[in-house]
């Protein structure tokens, strides 16, 4: 299972996630709400709790890595990201087919999800920074083959930003889940593979304006 681990950038600190942070993020779900059209963002001081404690229930199975985002601009917690879908690819197959592996000490691949902000912080670039340090977390620290990104194809804000990445689309599914709206979600799926990282990397670099990699 993944240790817990606290990721540091120019602006934006991403933090394990813990009930230390719930009045943080409830001030910041409750900004203006109006971009949470097609994400599920907890409302109130029940239900931020029950989200955080969810998140830890699939953390400790080693399902999941999830953050609260620290914006160093203001020094309050801002939002909430994870690495999440972890599967382990070492070991023996399972069986019967489809069952869960053993679970090792890192993961063979990840999904970046559940990433979530308040208005304030919302365009202000610690998305983008966020989604760089779990890229390279993941890349780089546990040498994963892919990072998987998920939408809802109508959401064309978050496909935008990831598309901004250089992920590559590698499909929609149609009829993949409940939307955040009670409808039924097509989803996007976009996917960085290890060999596109250093392109990735380098891309993003330039965004945030960081110096190269050596």
């Amino acid at each position: 299972m993944p240790a817990f681990v606290t990721l540091s950038g120019r602006s934006v600190r991403l933090e394990p996630l813990s009930l230390a942070a719930l009045d943080d993020l409830v001030a910041a779900s409750s900004e203006d709400r109006s971009t949470y059209s097609f994400t599920r963002v907890p409302t109130g001081r029940d239900e931020m709790a029950s989200y955080i404690g969810a998140a830890l229930a699939e953390q400790a199975e080693g399902r999941t890595l999830p953050f609260a985002i620290r914006w160093l601009h203001t020094d309050r917690v801002v939002g909430s990201t994870r690495l999440m879908n972890l599967e382990y690819w070492q070991g023996p197959l399972p069986w019967p087919p489809g069952t869960r592996g053993v679970v090792g000490e890192v993961p063979s691949v990840a999904d970046i999800g559940y990433t979530w902000l308040g208005a304030s912080a919302q365009g202000t670039g610690v998305n983008r920074e966020s989604k760089f340090l779990m890229l390279s977390h993941a890349f780089e620290t546990w040498q994963v083959h892919r990072v998987t990104l998920k939408a809802d194809v109508r959401n064309h804000r978050s496909r935008a930003a990831i598309e901004a990445l250089g992920a590559h689309l590698d499909g929609v599914r149609r009829a993949d889940s409940r939307g955040a709206d009670d409808t039924v979600r097509d989803t996007a799926y976009y996917s960085i593979l290890s060999s596109e990282w250093p392109a990735v990397r380098e891309r993003m670099h330039a965004r945030l304006g960081l110096a190269q990699a050596a």
